[in-house]
């Protein structure tokens, strides 16, 4: 039965998904304005926030009235039960809350988000990512353990991951062959920073450093590594090739043919009209079938473009809950171990002794890279180098690698990477991804 059905069902019968949902900065707060429509089948019943006045407002804004603040998961519960929306600056609150079905963990932190993440999944609840800071760094490991306990883990449609994996899948059900996907991008400028960045946050009431990171390549190289670790493509080369292109449908000639179709490419088109989105890269070498392709307009081939013009992950959030929680189908997660990775690249000239400040900051950027070529370069994550302290002077555009920085003091995410890494050794990490793809869509 189709997802929308199934969930005008759950609505008409007054037994809705209950959604949990951890963060209220402003993608927090769109997804609740958008839940609180509310979504056929779907109710936001909590809102957890270290500063309750951001969950506040992002009731609020959502016209959800009549909400409760509480302390334990017990008193969560009984409030759900009597149809009372909680609010609680406690993330375990809902994550051990049996009255709550699936988390929605939107944080945009690496450490708060693992916790919050291996919470959900110790009490045996779906989590919804709308983090590829902590999905790009240790995706595959919290995978591992959601699959051994039972419960989807899953980035998000709507985010460019899930735009692009929802396509591929579409694509792969008709019979067609992915070779190719990744973003459409309006630009990128490795060196911008918080303060070039500040006056663009304020008008849009965001966060200057999360703005940074979409202006950097730096979220643009996690989204992509989000979907090449969920379909076994690699990276072309260290930040992808991102050529410019007035129209997406012109990257199937700019991107380099035999890597396509030797092991599938993760890549951007730049520039290119609609703007917005995601595309997937087909192949086929039947005449006959590219005549049929080239009478209705999608040009001669080989490779074939098919895209979707928008990506909005406030609405097609939805999606994504029902189909994890009604038929336990992530919309896009880790085949196996990672395939790339985010590398720590010097944004500046950095002298030994400073410190370094992390995603969106002032003195790196990230760059998507091949797993192989991370490890044999030491390089060190983006995801983990807030804080860390550099032990000699790095040349601007430069890799950094663990062997250059003395790291911050120990956190889970480190801890996961490195169990992530002990469980995927570069040959198991980067071995039979592109197979794997094909079982576990059809």
């Amino acid at each position: 039965m189709a997802i929308d059905t199934v969930l005008r069902k759950y609505e008409a019968e007054g037994r809705p998904i209950r959604v949990g949902m951890v963060g209220a900065g402003a993608t927090g707060r769109a997804i609740a304005l958008q839940l609180g429509t509310p979504a056929p089948g779907i109710r936001l019943v909590g809102i957890a926030n270290r500063t309750p006045k951001h969950a506040e407002r992002a009731f609020r804004e959502a016209n959800i009235h009549g909400w409760g603040r509480v302390s334990s998961a017990r008193d969560a519960e009984r409030a759900i039960a009597h149809g009372m929306p909680v609010l609680t600056d406690d993330a375990s609150v809902l994550t051990s809350c049996e009255a709550v079905d699936i988390i929605v963990e939107v944080t945009g932190e690496v450490e708060a988000g693992a916790t919050v993440v291996l919470e959900a999944i110790a009490h045996r609840k779906h989590v919804v990512m709308v983090n590829a800071e902590l999905d790009s760094l240790i995706g595959p490991i919290l995978n591992d353990y959601a699959r051994r306990a039972g419960v989807v883990l899953t980035n998000t449609d709507g985010d460019e991951p899930g735009v692009a994996m929802t396509l591929l899948r579409y694509l792969q059900t008709l019979g067609l062959r992915p070779v190719a996907a990744g973003n459409i991008k309006g630009m990128v400028d490795y060196y911008r920073n918080p303060d070039t960045q500040r006056a663009f946050a304020e008008k849009n009431d965001q966060d200057a450093r999360k703005v940074t990171s979409f202006a950097d390549a730096t979220k643009l190289s996690m989204e992509t590594t989000v979907l090449a670790n969920a379909t076994g493509f690699r990276a072309g080369r260290r930040g992808m090739y991102g050529p410019a292109c007035k129209d997406v449908r012109e990257i199937a000639e700019r991107l380099p043919a035999a890597a396509m179709l030797e092991m599938g490419l993760v890549d951007y088109a730049l520039g290119a009209a609609p703007h917005t989105g995601a595309f997937v890269i087909v192949h086929e070498e039947s005449p006959l079938k590219k005549a049929q392709f080239a009478y209705y307009k999608l040009g001669d081939g080989p490779f074939y473009v098919f895209y979707t013009p928008f990506h909005l992950p406030h609405l097609q959030i939805a999606s994504t809950i029902g189909r994890a929680v009604i038929y336990h189908d992530a919309t896009v997660a880790p085949l196996a171990g990672p395939v790339c990775e985010v590398v720590t690249v010097a944004k500046r000239d950095l002298k030994a002794g400073e410190r370094l400040d992390g995603i969106g900051g002032f003195c790196a950027y990230g760059l998507i890279e091949n797993t192989a070529e991370a490890r044999a370069a030491n390089a060190l994550p983006i995801g983990l180098s807030e804080n860390c302290v550099l032990r000699c002077d790095k040349n601007k555009d430069a890799v950094i690698s663990f062997d250059d920085v003395t790291l911050k003091t120990e956190g889970r995410a480190l801890a996961f990477w490195r169990e992530q890494k002990m469980l995927w050794p570069v040959s198991g990490a980067q071995d039979a991804p592109r197979r794997v793809v094909a079982e576990t869509i059809s």
